[in-house]
């Protein structure tokens, strides 16, 4: 298992190895002793979500206030998405930046998303199963948005906005600018 740092610190980009036979192919998709050496803390997972959505399909950009802030590690079992993720720490030299990868069934890339980062991502595939491990529980008092297309964030979502499709809510979150609490 490798993990390569991104270009926001803290955000770290998970690669599998992947053991071939005649029978498919073994992985340990997450060891915790591994995890917590490369990442530098314990992150205790404590809930596994899944979703399935057709292309174009976006959902974000998302995130919790504290007390129930959301480490995640996300990956895709089946299809690809354009995973993005946003440093929301007002305190960071990389506020408001963000990074873009792309997550699929068949590279078997996960994504470590810390606490204090907004998440979303795009359907680029017909269809995708996206799963995902958080280390606290939903509290949807604390749920906050950022719009997808938050001209100074500049995501490149590899779509085009007419054939997105968004829940309600996610059509009218603020921007970035617009927000008043964030992470410290």
């Amino acid at each position: 298992m490798k993990f390569i740092l991104q270009s926001i610190p803290d955000v770290f980009l998970i690669e599998p190895t992947l053991n071939y036979d005649s029978r498919g192919y073994f992985a340990e998709m997450f060891r915790q002793d591994l995890f917590k050496k490369n990442i530098g803390y314990d992150v205790n997972f404590i809930q596994d979500n899944e979703s399935n959505s057709p292309k174009g399909t976006l959902r974000g950009l998302h995130y919790q206030l504290k007390p129930y802030a959301q480490a995640k590690l996300v990956k895709v079992v089946k299809g690809c998405v354009l995973d993005v993720v946003v440093d929301i720490r007002k305190s960071s030299k990389t506020f408001g930046q963000h990074i873009a990868v792309e997550l699929s069934s068949s590279n078997k890339k996960q994504l470590f998303v810390p606490r204090g980062f907004a998440h979303g991502f795009v359907v680029l595939s017909e269809e995708a199963t996206f799963c995902y491990k958080v280390d606290n529980y939903y509290a949807s008092k604390y749920e906050r948005g950022i719009a997808f297309n938050d001209k100074n964030l500049g995501i490149n979502w590899q779509l085009s906005h007419e054939i997105l499709k968004l829940s309600p809510r996610d059509k009218t979150l603020p921007t970035l600018n617009n927000i008043n609490k964030l992470f410290d």
